[in-house]
């Protein structure tokens, strides 16, 4: 028996050696999941491989008659219809750990950006400017650090923030306090990482939960000299509410890869806010990333597929 796996959003090939190597696996790359062309591979696959930019709605389930196993190469799901793919049987898997240092390492990036101003100093330079008085920031030497969600990659951020001679607070009901201990971290509830931290650094999923953790009533429990930066996901972050925090100086900066929507709009208050860095989604951004997500979640497919080995899948317990 053949297994068609149908893979789109630009997945890395090296990643996709598990199967390309394979015998028995026929991998069908169409990068642009829009077109006629992936719609009708669709229709054939008993596997989908995917990024970000691909929504795996319950119309595109409908498609795929054939579909055993939906592999997201990263770690958030939500432009996945879980229940859907449940309903259908379809077993889902991510990604956990091929970009846990790219995001950490993107995370110290932002930290230090947000500080240091220096994406403002570098445009006011390349327009001919060089107003160093303009750009001066602050030393996260000395400052705290602290963590909205401490899992794997917020637990890299916090063990490299002590590099820099930060202390680390963490709000993560769900990191036991042998692992807290281990890293070296200090929990505490949500309001003391508010009122304590001079940096705030938010690594959860976006659920029901999280939506809008940090909006107008955290901002305001922040300290006025604080700084936010999220790398996890959008909408954990209230944009309205943030915009104006900043423009208000209710708060010193902030930092975003990810929003609520992408790309980001044209409109967004967020373009307009001061003392903000915005990039594009980079988190995963690295070639080793990119092999890395896409090598794992290959490896859970294709063992789905040869023997039904279900174990890391996201929805394990609700196809139980």
């Amino acid at each position: 028996m053949t297994y068609r796996v149908l893979v789109t959003d630009s997945v890395d090939p090296f990643g996709l050696a598990p199967l390309i190597n394979a015998s028995g696996f026929d991998v069908i790359s169409v990068d642009d999941s829009a077109t006629e062309e992936f719609v009708s591979a669709l229709g054939d696959a008993d596997a989908l491989i995917v990024r970000s930019a691909t929504k795996v709605t319950r119309e595109l389930l409908s498609l795929a008659p054939r579909l055993k196993a939906i592999g997201r190469a990263g770690v958030g799901i939500d432009n996945v219809d879980i229940p859907a793919a449940t309903e259908k049987g379809v077993v889902v898997f991510n990604s956990l750990g091929g970009n846990t240092i790219a995001a950490a390492e993107l995370t110290m990036g932002l930290l230090v950006s947000v500080a240091r101003r220096l994406p403002a100093a570098e445009a006011s330079l390349r327009s001919g400017n060089w107003n160093r008085s303009d750009f001066r920031g602050v030393e996260l030497r000395g400052k705290t650090l602290g963590l909205i969600g401490a899992g794997r990659i917020g637990s890299e951020v916090g063990m490299r923030s002590m590099a820099f001679d930060m202390g680390v607070v963490a709000y993560d009901p769900y990191l036991s306090p042998t692992r807290a201990d281990a890293v070296g971290i200090e929990m505490v509830s949500l309001e003391d990482v508010l009122e304590r931290a001079d940096f705030i650094s938010i690594h959860v999923p976006l659920t029901e939960e999280t939506r809008g953790i940090i909006g107008t009533e955290a901002l305001a429990a922040m300290k006025p000299t604080a700084f936010v930066v999220n790398a996890s996901r959008g909408g954990v972050v209230d944009e309205t509410a943030l915009a104006k925090a900043l423009h208000n100086g209710e708060i010193a900066g902030a930092a975003l890869d990810v929003f609520e929507h992408e790309p980001l709009a044209a409109d967004s208050p967020l373009l307009s806010a001061p003392n903000l860095v915005l990039t594009p989604h980079l988190g995963a951004s690295t070639a080793e990333a990119q092999v890395g997500v896409a090598t794992e979640v290959a490896h859970k497919v294709r063992l789905l597929l040869e023997t039904g080995n279900r174990a890391d899948a996201v929805n394990i317990a609700e196809l139980a």
